[in-house]
């Protein structure tokens, strides 16, 4: 029986977790703005949205993976928090949070993003890096192929 190689990570899983988290953090902006609350533990969801991502795309699993998966979450923490604090100022301009955070500097918005989460969610944030570490570690990410799982390529026998 033929080895089959392991995958290889393709220009379209690079999109598809780049698009995945962008939107990820816009739907975690929304809430927060709709219910005034950072709401940090979105940031385990987050992780185990772009952890499922990964998987669908056959991205091989191991240290690469892991920590694709660390920096893309820490960037969707970073990005939503940005937002929220954007949104939250905006809102007293009558501006929409894009706008606002247009405007915004980095300096104001470390400072408000600093005001406003707590240790608890620091422990959120510190939570969803390491889950996201171990998803990339440990859960298996080459599915099958040629065991009754659809695939474009026709056996030749």
């Amino acid at each position: 029986m033929p080895s089959i190689a392991p995958p290889t990570v393709r220009w379209h899983a690079w999109a598809l977790l780049l698009l995945g988290a962008t939107g990820f953090a816009a739907a975690w902006v929304l809430l927060a703005l709709r219910f005034d609350n950072q709401l940090a533990w979105m940031a385990l969801l987050g992780a185990f949205d772009l952890a499922v991502l990964q998987r669908l795309v056959n991205w091989p699993r191991g240290l690469h993976r892991g920590l694709t998966a660390v920096l893309t979450t820490a960037a969707v923490i970073v990005l939503a928090n940005f937002l929220i604090a954007a949104g939250q100022i905006g809102q007293d301009f009558g501006l929409r949070p894009l706008e606002s955070a247009l405007r915004m500097g980095a300096s104001y918005a470390w400072l408000l993003v600093s005001m406003a989460n707590t240790r608890t969610d620091l422990l959120w944030y510190g939570a969803s890096l390491v889950l996201a570490l171990l998803s990339g570690l440990r859960s298996t990410a080459t599915l099958p192929v040629g065991h009754g799982w659809p695939t474009t390529k026709q056996s030749r026998k």
